[in-house]
């Protein structure tokens, strides 16, 4: 079986797939905030997963969310409050 050549030949460098573009959104309904079992939002642009509820931004590496307390990042007020504008509160 012959691999896949992902080099950038214009570039010169290695080129991987961006399989991190694109959450599955069946996965996204299944996941829950580990903290508060609250719903996460996926942020596309900074490749997190967002937890109103806990204030965390749980980081996606390579399409995988870690979902580790200690991993997230706290989310500011101006965060939650753009947050809440795009999608109301349950």
């Amino acid at each position: 079986m012959k691999r896949p050549d992902w080099t950038d030949k214009a570039a010169g460098r290695l080129a991987l797939p961006r399989y991190h573009c694109r959450m599955d959104t069946k996965l996204l309904e299944l996941l829950v905030c580990p903290v508060t079992k609250g719903q996460l939002d996926f942020d596309r642009e900074n490749q997190e997963l967002l937890s109103r509820s806990a204030r965390l931004a749980y980081p996606v590496r390579k399409g995988i969310p870690i979902l580790l307390e200690n991993e997230a990042r706290t989310l500011g007020d101006e965060e939650i409050d753009k947050l809440a504008a795009l999608r109301p509160p349950l």
